[in-house]
């Protein structure tokens, strides 16, 4: 299971800032990190850790009574616009297939409501689905994008987050209590989110250091930050115009 939850093995100066904050980032040094990996096209995988963060009293994300169907968590906005307003399982990427099946326009995923995920590696799955068919991720002012959550926001082939939008990380804990440092770093366990991270467009140092920086955080804990620190990590994109 993923939860918001993981212990880092040697993080040096690189979880203190993001790339964009050092003169270059190639002068980062290489740390050894432990990770726990989801192998993309593997056979059938076990069931993945959970990896979920309660919302803070002042999370208020915005209402989605305007859904016109339901997807699990999902829900259609209209012909372009969906919507996550609840946490992933192992039934969410063919919950949200069938969403694309049934309305291929859409081209934009709202985080409205995004704990984070019951299974981890069926959420990495969730997000390699939703970079695919090149839809936008977007949190909206209010919104509230957790734990497994951020890995669904980076997926997005463009990235928005509007003021007072939220997001939460921590470590990742599977079913036995193991965290990131209790496997070598090369481990399926670990490289899982770093080649996630690459195919989402990081290069190998952004995805060390943005991992480094989630596993800092025990997984009973959590470092909140907004769109501004976001944007630190990775690139963001201006909502669209008209």
């Amino acid at each position: 299971m993923r939860s918001l939850a993981v212990s880092l093995v040697a993080l040096a100066t690189l979880i203190v800032a993001p790339p964009s904050a050092h003169a270059s980032i190639r002068d980062l040094p290489l740390v050894n990190i432990a990770y726990e990996l989801v192998e993309p096209d593997a056979g059938p995988l076990d069931s993945g850790g959970e990896r979920m963060l309660p919302a803070t009293a002042v999370t208020a994300a915005p209402a989605t009574t305007d859904a016109v169907a339901g997807f699990g968590p999902f829900r259609v906005i209209d012909a372009h616009t969906a919507s996550l307003v609840d946490v992933t399982d192992s039934q969410s990427p063919a919950q949200f297939a069938a969403l694309l099946r049934q309305y291929p326009g859409i081209t934009e995923l709202r985080l409205v409501e995004c704990p984070g995920t019951e299974d981890d590696l069926a959420n990495l799955q969730l997000g390699r689905l939703i970079r695919a068919h090149a839809i936008a991720t977007h949190v909206p002012a209010g919104g509230s994008v957790r734990s497994g959550g951020v890995e669904l926001f980076l997926a997005g082939t463009r990235r928005i987050a509007d003021p007072g939008a939220e997001f939460a990380v921590h470590s990742w804990q599977d079913e036995d209590g193991r965290a990131p440092s209790d496997f070598p770093a090369t481990a399926p366990e670990n490289r899982r989110y770093l080649d996630y991270y690459r195919q989402m467009g990081m290069s190998p140092i952004e995805a060390e250091a943005f991992y480094a920086m989630t596993n800092s955080v025990p997984f009973d804990s959590a470092r909140w930050f907004g769109p501004q620190v976001m944007s630190q990590w990775v690139k963001l994109d201006p909502p669209s115009q008209g």
